[in-house]
């Protein structure tokens, strides 16, 4: 059920505040948006969209038969070395907007048929984003709302986003903490995400597919690294230790982009081995796999 309007307001608000002051993600970079930039994301208090539109390479319940409404938000809280949009979460290529276009984006996705609305690394612009959702519901907005994200979420965020959010679909990037303050720049991050995947499947529980489209709960996508730089067994465990219904997409795709060749364990594809490897792991630790 989504919030009240007195609620939605109430939590806009606070999420508004946060941001002068800034802790909407783990990082808690304590700066003031609504006058720098200096913060760890380098986003103020306006949108920033790099592009939208109907995708069709998501996983196969997201995209449906209209495609997966997907809105790109320039800049990340997270650093990663190896990023494949790079130019996008690094160099904040995109637009700013305001509020309100960013609410009549969400209409036109649903307008041109997609399925969901996909918001595509939001942990930084949460506030713009549900300021945008409630314009966007008042006129007739009606369709379930993903959060695509890092892992690396504010316990406080997501309890604000409660309601609010349908589908959970964070990254679990890596089951050791050096390796990802060596890879992504952030501290603590195993028992952030965590604690995080923790509070997401309370608010929506386990995937649900209806006519072959998600419609609510999460699942977890995890990106398998060369030489075992994400460290996936650990990462298989700490999913199965929040539940054994969070499905989990083993994406193989990685490649040596941004500045991954700067780390010799990183300058290479992952071969069939270090895949099947991981597959069997997931599947002895009892999660099923989706894609």
């Amino acid at each position: 059920m989504r919030p009240s309007c007195t609620e939605l307001e109430r939590r806009i608000q606070r999420l508004y505040e946060i941001m002068e002051n800034c802790t909407l993600c783990p990082r808690n970079c304590k700066v003031n948006r609504f006058v720098s930039k200096n913060g760890a994301c380098k986003t103020n208090a306006k949108p920033i969209v790099s592009s939208f539109g109907p995708h069709f390479g998501e996983e196969s319940f997201l995209v449906g038969n209209g495609g997966s409404g997907t809105i790109f938000f320039s800049n990340c809280n997270l650093n990663c070395v190896f990023c494949q949009n790079w130019e996008i979460s690094q160099m904040g290529v995109g637009e700013e907007i305001d509020v309100e276009e960013l609410s009549k984006i969400m209409l036109k996705l649903q307008k041109m048929g997609c399925e969901n609305i996909n918001l595509v690394s939001p942990t930084h612009q949460v506030p713009m984003i549900v300021d945008a959702l409630s314009r966007a519901w008042q006129k007739g907005l009606n369709l379930p709302i993903v959060y695509n994200c890092g892992g690396y979420e504010s316990i406080e965020t997501l309890r604000l986003l409660e309601g609010i959010v349908d589908i959970y679909m964070p990254d679990f990037k890596y089951g050791d903490d050096e390796k990802a303050l060596r890879y992504s720049k952030v501290p603590n991050y195993t028992s952030v995400a965590k604690r995080a995947l923790e509070e997401m499947y309370r608010q929506v529980g386990p995937l649900k597919i209806e006519n072959g489209v998600a419609t609510r709960g999460v699942f977890v996508r995890h990106l398998i690294m060369p030489n075992d730089a994400s460290s996936s067994e650990k990462v298989l465990q700490f999913i199965a230790s929040v539940s054994l219904d969070i499905p989990v997409n083993i994406m193989a795709q990685y490649y040596p982009a941004f500045k991954a060749h700067h780390y010799a364990e990183l300058d290479r594809r992952i071969n069939r081995e270090e895949l099947i490897q991981v597959i069997e792991k997931a599947k002895a630790l009892g999660l099923k796999i989706v894609s």
